[in-house]
């Protein structure tokens, strides 16, 4: 996934590559990373990465991510690419999964039609529940994945097919 900090204008791909009980191997950028995460009790970690030991926190608030690493708070936005003249029908034919996570809630089932912008599936990543939701309104071919299950980074997660006539779900503007 790529990940811009709000206020800089730097992009850097972060791929979270392996867990392995309490070991984080993750690239950040060009650059590989291994850390020993260990959750604790009021819902943040600590992080020892390089010989010394970071307390940190994330959240979700709408299409931020919150991190908070010490005393130091970051809020970051995922990079989404746009396509030029996209217009109308399925913007994308699946939803993956952004990062390796836990299903916690499949929100869809096959058939249903789901408008712009409406969540399809929750997963769960480091602390952190994400909404995977559909970029333009759809009908529900598969669904490829049940509660409590395990995915992988762009695991395809539902697929979806276009509408004939998608005007009647294009998702009202919500309020700030």
């Amino acid at each position: 996934m790529k990940l811009q900090r709000v206020g800089d204008r730097k992009e850097a791909d972060v791929e979270v590559l392996a867990r392995d009980g309490s070991t984080v191997r993750a690239r950040i950028g060009d650059n590989e990373v291994s850390a020993q995460f260990e959750r604790l009790p009021d819902g943040s970690a600590m992080l020892k990465l390089g010989g010394r030991n970071y307390r940190v926190s994330g959240a979700r608030r709408g299409d931020s991510i919150l991190v908070t690493v010490g005393p130091r708070g970051f809020e970051l936005k995922p990079v989404v690419a746009r396509r030029a003249g996209a217009r109308g029908g399925t913007a994308a034919s699946e939803l993956t999964a952004p990062m390796p996570g836990k299903v916690l809630k499949v929100l869809v089932s096959e058939g249903d039609t789901i408008k712009a912008g409406e969540p399809a599936v929750v997963i769960e990543a480091m602390k952190m529940e994400t909404l995977i939701s559909a970029e333009a309104p759809a009908k529900v071919s598969k669904v490829r994945v049940t509660l409590g299950q395990m995915v992988d980074a762009n695991e395809v997660l539902v697929e979806l097919s276009p509408l004939a006539d998608s005007s009647a779900l294009q998702s009202e503007p919500s309020a700030p």
